[in-house]
């Protein structure tokens, strides 16, 4: 029921819960006929804002497959970019979803809505799987090279800090169900929305690693977390994304925002819910969902 509010938000991400995703038989790689039924048939439900399925035989647990899969519908898609956001950057997260590790999800422009934000309803399908997150706008682009990112050079590149709600959903019914073959991860790591706040322009001296959020819906509080909690610090967060778009040969580019991962892992919430969270001194961030 939609009432029942828990660890992770409203009980309403499906049957499936947490860590419980059964996996796929399936490690091998897609063939190229299959990678394409598989961007073919999410690509399709994103862009019509339905519900999809994946039939079994597309289904497998093979990494390389899910991060191809995921550019390659964002590239069918052709939606404007916005930036990246960075899903399971937790260990939490990473638990809840059965992942090896953390991947990027683009963010598209038209979900891109500043503090205080009604966030529409035409952005989601199945979930607002809301994730409270340091975010960075980029002043400087970070093009792709041959040697990695120091955390120094990214952070020159950094024009101001944000704190942040990233908002997920999925075309996929049953959300930690999809778990079993990296759901998630494929359908663009649920990016759906993004709502930042205020920029912090002076932010290099901040202990982000301890700096605290809290995390209310409609007035009552419900959960607590800090920046350490997404790899350890939100720069640590964004070099890896710059670097993880640098060995595909892409990169960041001036003006993008690139949201760390989250500090208070999952929370699932409705339509007429108000989220806000509380980053202390860093600002506020408010959310209500059409």
């Amino acid at each position: 029921m939609t009432d029942e509010i828990a660890k992770w938000g409203r009980r309403i991400h499906g049957p499936t819960l947490p860590g419980s995703g059964i996996r796929c038989a399936r490690e091998s790689a897609l063939t190229d006929a299959e990678m394409n039924e598989v961007v073919t048939t999410i690509a399709t439900a994103r862009a019509g804002r339905h519900t999809a399925f994946l039939p079994e035989h597309l289904r497998t647990r093979h990494w390389e497959s899910t991060m191809t899969a995921m550019l390659a519908i964002n590239a069918r898609l052709g939606w404007p970019s916005a930036g990246w956001k960075i899903g399971a950057a937790s260990l939490e997260v990473q638990r809840a979803e059965g992942m090896p590790g953390a991947s990027p999800g683009q963010l598209a422009r038209d979900g891109v809505h500043p503090s205080p934000a009604r966030v529409p309803a035409h952005l989601f399908i199945n979930y607002r799987c809301a994730e409270s997150e340091f975010a960075f706008q980029m002043a400087h682009a970070l093009p792709a090279r041959t040697s990695p990112f120091s955390e120094d050079e990214v952070a020159d590149a950094v024009g101001s800090l944000h704190p942040a709600l990233e908002i997920g959903d999925t075309v996929f019914q049953d959300w930690y169900g999809a778990s079993g073959y990296f759901g998630a991860a494929l359908d663009n790591n649920g990016a759906a929305a993004f709502v930042p706040g205020d920029p912090v322009t002076d932010w290099r001296h901040l202990d982000l690693t301890s700096a605290r959020v809290d995390l209310s819906l409609n007035g009552t509080w419900q959960k607590s977390g800090v920046g350490a909690a997404a790899m350890g610090h939100p720069l640590t967060a964004l070099t890896w994304v710059a670097n993880w778009l640098r060995e595909r040969g892409m990169g960041l580019q001036a003006g993008e925002f690139v949201s760390t991962g989250s500090c208070t892992g999952h929370f699932f919430v409705a339509p007429g819910d108000r989220l806000i969270a509380d980053f202390g001194p860093l600002g506020t961030v408010d959310a209500t969902f059409e």
